[in-house]
């Protein structure tokens, strides 16, 4: 399937308050996707790659990685710069133009200019943006709808929801983090206690056989300077995402079917498992989801280690219903309705199955059913995209869109510290060292 993106920003004053637009098509012209944000104060050149990042970020998000994209905008500046004829000489612009090739080589992308009439869409909801700043509001997309020209409600900047392989879901369905979420693949990924500290930080960086023993980063569970007064250890939950199954590989939505892992899913569980068994981790308790895939990770940890699997049902997937084991684009075709609803509201379930609110409430009690359980202790916790993805909203004191602001891929860790007496503290994020 190919696609189009529809991108614009603007800015009244140049410098002056500022927001972009972007849309999502598919090859039919219906709408899969909206983003819209107020930006503050703001170049029009600014705003106009601000909202193409979005534009790309949103077709990410509904799994639509390697496809063929036709990029339209009014600004000849993007345009010619993207695709690599002008040259980008304003220091303020390199950044965003270096972000956008980074997106753009993940698509087969074509660079298209267009007159500013034919780009009134994407207009239409920069200036939707920027109305609402001026009120006081935040932009709202409307719910997606399967007529052209209708569009879901996608928040900028988000990702998809990782099916099982990389995406929000458990196997892979991919939702975006725009307005319209809209899933690609359920994928999870775990965050291992080595690698960034601080708020978030991806520990991809690396590799080798140092960074995979975890020798790279150090992890002091005690607590941090900028307490007033440490007084416990931190508990710590190494979240792990699960190896790859044979439905992420396909990005099919994976909640509660119950798929093995493959070959290359066993290796990753391996990999992840002689990590974790090194310093500087010192596991002391093994949790994980019913799930096969997630029990058969663990199971590998374990074996590592010389620790009991503990299980917590909380820990599984999202139930995904009757979209189990479809891809976002069968599921876009025979349930379109349903799915705009579910992209718009977390509070919404796909047909038979959860809603991630729902979601979020378990895996809240499973949370704190661990941590309870194993205070000031280093605990592994095998789970899937959405539940790790939750725990990490949460530790951020995020609101429920930011789950589509996360990438998680197969096997990777996340690391969050839980201090009795201060905040929980997000060290890593979607950390694959030990994969390399």
């Amino acid at each position: 399937m190919a696609f189009t993106v529809e991108a614009d920003g603007g800015s009244r004053g140049n410098p002056g308050p500022a927001g972009y637009g972007a849309v999502v098509k598919d090859d039919a012209g219906r709408v899969l996707a909206e983003a819209a944000e107020s930006i503050g104060t703001a170049t029009n050149n600014v705003a106009e790659y601000r909202g193409l990042i979005a534009g790309l970020r949103a077709l990410l998000a509904l799994g639509a990685e390697g496809a063929q994209v036709e990029v339209r905008m009014d600004s000849k500046l993007v345009i010619e710069q993207m695709a690599g004829r002008w040259k980008v000489k304003h220091e303020g612009l390199r950044p965003l133009a270096l972000e956008a090739a980074g997106l753009a080589r993940r698509f087969r992308v074509t660079w298209t200019w267009i007159p500013r009439e034919r780009n009134s869409h994407a207009d239409r909801l920069a200036n939707e943006a920027m109305d609402a700043a001026a009120r006081g509001e935040t932009w709202r997309a409307s719910a997606l709808t399967s007529a052209p020209d209708s569009a879901p409600a996608v928040e900028p900047g988000a990702e998809p929801p990782n099916i099982d392989a990389p995406s929000l879901f458990d196997d892979d369905p991919g939702a975006p983090a725009l307005a319209a979420r809209a899933p690609a693949a359920v994928g999870e990924s775990a965050g291992g206690r080595a690698g960034t500290s601080g708020a978030t930080g991806a520990g991809t960086a690396g590799g080798g056989a140092d960074a995979a023993a975890g020798t790279a980063t150090s992890h002091d569970r005690r607590g941090h300077g900028w307490m007033p007064r440490a007084t416990r250890v931190a508990t710590s939950l190494l979240l792990l995402r699960h190896g790859q199954t044979p439905l992420s590989v396909d990005k099919r939505f994976s909640g509660l079917g119950d798929p093995s892992l493959t070959q290359t899913g066993l290796a990753q569980a391996e990999a992840a498992a002689l990590r974790l068994s090194r310093q500087p981790y010192e596991v002391e308790v093994i949790v994980a989801s019913p799930l096969a895939r997630a029990r058969q990770t663990a199971e590998a940890v374990a074996a590592r280690t010389g620790l009991a699997v503990l299980v917590d049902h909380d820990l599984r997937e999202t139930d995904f219903g009757e979209w189990e084991g479809h891809t976002f684009a069968e599921i876009q075709q025979r349930w379109p309705r349903e799915l705009a609803a579910w992209l718009a509201d977390p509070d919404v379930a796909p047909p038979g199955g959860e809603s991630f609110a729902s979601t979020a409430l378990r895996v809240e009690q499973a949370r704190d059913r661990i941590v309870k359980a194993h205070e000031g202790r280093s605990v592994v916790v095998v789970s899937h995209v959405t539940p790790i993805k939750m725990l990490v909203r949460l530790a951020l004191g995020a609101p429920p869109e930011a789950l589509y602001r996360m990438h998680l891929d197969l096997a990777c860790l996340s690391a969050i510290d839980y201090y009795a007496d201060g905040p929980a503290v997000v060290r890593a994020l979607n950390d694959t060292a030990h994969l390399s």
